[in-house]
C-alpha cells in the first residue's frame, strides 16, 4: 500500500475572517517567529487556520489526541486539571501571543489538561506535519519551542516545589510576580479573579482574598476593578519565599 502525507493545510481566504497579511503582522509579534524576517513568517502565516470559541467554551479536552499547535490571537484560555467537585486546578491562564499543544506537537501523545476559552477568542491552529515540516527550514523556530517547554518545565518545578515549602499567601506573593508586565508599571499582564488564584495555588478563595487584603493594606499593591498593580515589589518578594 502506499501512503502519502497529508496535504499542507494551506491560508484560504473564505475561512478566514483577516487577510494573510495580517496574520503575517500578528505573527511577527509572537516570540517564537520575532527572529524570522516577514517573507519566512508570511510562510507560516500561510499554514494556518483560525478557530473562533465562545467563552466558556473547551478547546481540548484532556486524554483526547490532536495534533495542533495553537496561538491565542485575540482573548484568554485557561489550562485546567480536573479535581474534586468544584476544585480544578488552574495550571496557566494564557492571553495573546502565548500558545499551547507543544508536547503534543512534538510526541503527539494524548492531551494532559483541558483547554477552555475565558472570553470570546481567536486561535491560529498549525497542524503538526505542516508546522514541523516548516519549523525544520528555520532552526530558530525549533529553538524557540524548546526554549519555552523548559520554561514551562521550571515553572512546573517552581509550583510543585511552592505546594510543599510556601504558605498560602507567599503562593499568592508568587502568582502575582510571575503574571506582572515585563516593564516598569508593575501592571498584572491580565487580571486574575480570586477564584482563579485559588485554582493555581491549591488554595480557597476565601484565603487567596484575606491574603489580597492584606497585602493591599500593607501598601504592596494597589487594586482596581481592572487592574492590581505592584507597588512594592521587594516586599512581596520577600513574602514569597519559604518561611522558617
Amino acid at each position: 500500500m502506499v501512503t502519502t502525507n497529508p496535504p499542507a493545510l494551506r491560508f484560504t481566504p473564505p475561512a478566514m475572517s483577516v487577510s494573510l497579511e495580517r496574520i503575517t503582522d500578528f505573527l511577527a509579534t509572537v516570540p517564537l517567529f520575532r527572529s524570522l524576517d516577514r517573507a519566512a513568517v508570511r510562510t507560516f502565516a500561510e499554514l494556518t487556520r483560525e478557530q473562533r470559541v465562545g467563552r466558556a467554551a473547551r478547546v481540548i479536552t484532556a486524554g483526547e489526541r490532536t495534533d495542533a499547535l495553537y496561538i491565542v490571537r485575540t482573548g484568554e484560555v485557561k489550562l485546567v486539571l480536573d479535581g474534586t467537585a468544584n476544585h480544578d486546578v488552574i495550571l496557566d491562564v494564557l492571553g495573546v501571543g502565548e500558545h499551547f499543544g507543544e508536547l503534543a506537537l512534538i510526541d503527539g501523545e494524548p492531551r494532559q489538561a483541558h483547554v477552555i476559552a475565558t472570553q470570546p477568542s481567536s486561535l491560529l491552529v498549525f497542524r503538526r506535519g505542516d508546522f514541523r515540516r516548516q519549523a525544520e527550514q528555520y532552526p530558530p523556530v525549533v529553538w524557540g519551542l524548546l526554549l519555552h517547554v523548559a520554561r514551562r518545565l521550571r515553572h512546573a518545578n517552581r509550583t510543585i516545589g511552592s505546594l510543599v515549602l510556601v504558605d498560602v499567601p507567599g503562593r499568592v506573593a508568587r502568582t502575582l510576580l510571575a503574571h506582572t508586565l515585563p516593564d516598569a508599571s508593575g501592571s498584572l499582564v491580565r487580571p486574575l479573579t480570586h477564584q482563579t488564584m485559588a485554582q493555581m495555588i491549591g488554595a480557597s478563595r476565601e484565603t487567596v482574598s484575606r491574603a489580597m487584603a492584606d497585602f493591599q493594606a500593607k501598601g504592596w499593591i494597589g487594586v482596581s476593578r481592572r487592574a492590581v498593580t505592584i507597588l512594592d515589589r521587594a516586599a512581596l518578594e520577600a513574602r514569597a519565599r519559604p518561611r522558617p
